[in-house]
């Protein structure tokens, strides 16, 4: 892999601090870094310099618990960079260009540049504009574009950036980052299915009869009310984080392990589900409740929320595939903030017998379907739900489950953000959003989140701590329920 310069517009912001230059720092001190390669912040402040922002950035990494004594500072001032992009002007940006050009030539490096937008949605437009402009889109190298979620907040929106970034980059180019498919345990989905015959053979409609994916927060706004207040759990987490999982779930297997043939597959699913309305979904706003024992206020109490406000923090959906491999099994997808715990999971919910031999025993409720649990985070792993015969008479069953960890069978995983700037450097789109796909997944949720949609469904209130709104439930087929419940 040979040295490139990373170009962080929003050099010193959130996610900057926070994700971007701690994975940066991983990557370097376990020797995934090509040697030579700079990271350069750009950001507004024409007050910080080179000394400014490497001494933020020892400061950053010390709140991460990565700072060593002598190695930190030496990488710091020997990785680090900043340029002053000031108001976004033509001239800033060509400025921008020849402070780049100046970092090759010190180290007789190649052309090659990451242009990293860590921005609010806002400012992606004239960012890539601006960058067009100064002919930064194009070097003797290679140029790569990586642009943040949320990509658009409606259909209308994302096509009119798709064609923003197609006017000043080919899709070859271009990294839409969603940080879910950059974790080990979404990538082994993948695995999970098509290097294992014995799960694929049962993969389909003959044998599933429902799959849940739920995204479970118990965190609040965390101090993000400007943006989630425009945003909303169906912007912020369904259409992006869900709906990639579920299209790894759901897609038929690809021609090849390669990024387009993956991709296409993805899109496929898209395509072939309905868009939802507003008799499948239903969405929350959680009041006061309690967390882990402690009081935390309800959504309208937060700073910055509107004491009025109707914005979603929780939303469940039921979705169809129309397609051979899935018609007429539903997909269950659920999200919120305030719930009990921190939980990603897929639940793949397999049929029951259709003749029970034991229908004669004193219990024949107690012949539960097999139930597949794939933990994504946290204990990331899986379960796999079977029924034994209890010892003794008379005969009963009893659920015992296979069971997976990665911490119990690998190292610490890496952080998704580390494997992401990896793929990013060696060119591998697989695990990124391409042009259609983005669009595919705005379609689907059109009836309900775009501006004046006629079917935007009713928002019930949940108390924190709980599993969302009882009304929930509706969505679910005669005898199932939400897991974790």
């Amino acid at each position: 892999m040979e040295p490139a310069t990373i170009v962080v517009l929003g050099g010193t912001g959130h996610l900057m601090r926070r994700k971007l230059l701690p994975a940066l720092y991983r990557l370097a001190g376990s020797g995934r870094l090509a040697p030579g390669t700079r990271i350069l912040g750009a950001a507004r402040s024409r007050q910080m310099d080179d000394a400014a922002f490497q001494a933020w950035a020892a400061e950053a990494l010390a709140e991460a618990g990565l700072f060593a004594e002598e190695q930190t500072p030496r990488w710091c001032r020997g990785c680090l960079a900043y340029q002053s992009v000031g108001g976004g002007t033509a001239d800033e940006f060509r400025a921008l260009g020849s402070r780049i050009e100046a970092l090759e030539r010190a180290k007789d490096q190649p052309a090659n540049r990451v242009f990293y937008l860590a921005l609010p949605p806002e400012a992606f437009p004239p960012s890539i504009a601006g960058l067009g402009a100064a002919g930064l889109n194009r070097s003797a190298g290679w140029t790569r574009l990586v642009i943040e979620k949320p990509f658009g907040r409606d259909l209308s929106s994302a096509q009119a950036l798709n064609r923003l970034v197609h006017q000043h980059f080919d899709e070859s180019q271009v990294y839409r980052i969603d940080h879910y498919l950059g974790k080990e345990t979404v990538q082994n989905l993948l695995v999970f299915r098509f290097a294992n015959p014995v799960f694929e053979t049962l993969w389909n409609r003959d044998r599933v009869a429902s799959v849940q994916i739920t995204v479970a927060e118990q965190v609040g706004v965390e101090g993000r009310a400007g943006y989630y207040e425009t945003a909303g759990a169906l912007r912020d987490i369904v259409q992006n984080h869900l709906t990639q999982v579920l299209a790894l779930v759901a897609m038929e297997v690809p021609g090849a392990f390669e990024a387009d043939q993956i991709r296409n597959e993805k899109v496929k699913v898209l395509r072939v589900i309905p868009p939802v309305g507003a008799d499948d979904v239903v969405c929350g706003q959680y009041t006061a409740g309690r967390i882990d024992g402690r009081a935390v206020l309800g959504y309208r109490q937060e700073p910055g929320v509107a004491p009025d406000s109707t914005t979603e923090t929780f939303a469940a959906l039921r979705l169809r595939v129309e397609n051979w491999r899935w018609h007429g099994v539903p997909f269950y997808l659920r999200t919120g903030k305030r719930l009990p715990r921190r939980l990603t999971q897929v639940i793949v919910t397999f049929r029951r017998p259709p003749v029970s031999l034991f229908s004669s025993m004193r219990d024949p409720s107690a012949i539960r379907p097999n139930v597949l649990a794939i933990a994504i985070q946290p204990d990331e792993g899986f379960e796999l739900g079977f029924q034994v015969k209890a010892p003794g008479q008379p005969i009963a069953l009893e659920m015992q489950r296979l069971r997976f960890r990665y911490a119990e069978a690998f190292a610490p995983l890496a952080d998704a953000y580390e494997t992401l700037l990896l793929d990013v450097l060696q060119g591998d789109q697989t695990l990124f959003v391409r042009a259609d796909e983005a669009e595919a997944a705005w379609a689907l949720y059109a009836p309900v989140v775009d501006r004046g949609a006629p079917e935007r469904p009713p928002v019930y209130v949940y108390p924190a701590g709980t599993w969302g709104p009882a009304e929930a439930a509706r969505l679910l087929a005669d005898g199932e329920q939400w897991l974790p419940s």
